[in-house]
């Protein structure tokens, strides 16, 4: 990641896929059933790991669009937030989630220059230990809530309906 193809920011606040279908993947998070959302992140994980192994992952599409490389360690990121989120909703009444730049985390973590078979393997770690979280949740707690810092309420069910969309809505991005 040069300073020559800086990545602009998404500052959108994507929480309105839970009302609506997102038109650029697709997707309709409130017909996902909370207790597929396990299953689901299982059966896609395996189309990142393709991502990552193609001979293109490095290569950017345009400068100012991520590579499948820098999408696959955004999303193992994205995997072990929410799982950790998932977390602290299951202990702790209504909790804050702490703010995540993931733009920073990008810029310092260097994603770009990550080992996509490593990031290939964490991410199927990852998505391994968050399907499992989902899975585990007691059925009487998927109304039990979280906050962003930007004041987005979540419960345990949207949280993982919001979640979903963004592991989808990548597989688009690397068209996967």
């Amino acid at each position: 990641m040069s300073d020559a193809d800086p990545i602009v920011p998404d500052e959108k606040d994507w929480t309105w896929v839970l009302q609506e279908r997102c038109d650029e993947c697709g997707f309709t998070a409130s017909d996902v059933e909370p207790a597929q959302i396990g299953a689901t992140v299982r059966d896609l994980a395996p189309r990142y790991v393709s991502a990552l192994h193609r001979a293109d992952a490095r290569e950017r599409p345009a400068p100012t669009t991520w590579s499948p490389l820098e999408y696959g360690a955004h999303v193992r990121d994205v995997f072990r937030l929410f799982g950790e989120r998932l977390d602290l909703m299951l202990e702790h009444d209504d909790p804050l989630f702490a703010n995540w730049d993931q733009d920073a985390t990008a810029r310092e973590d260097r994603y770009d220059l990550q080992d996509p078979t490593v990031v290939a393997d964490e991410l199927v770690v990852a998505a391994d230990a968050t399907a499992d979280r989902f899975d585990a949740v007691p059925g009487d707690a998927w109304d039990r809530t979280g906050r962003r810092s930007n004041g987005s309420v979540f419960t345990v069910r949207t949280l993982g309906q919001y979640f979903l969309h963004d592991v989808v809505h990548h597989l688009h991005d690397v068209r996967a």
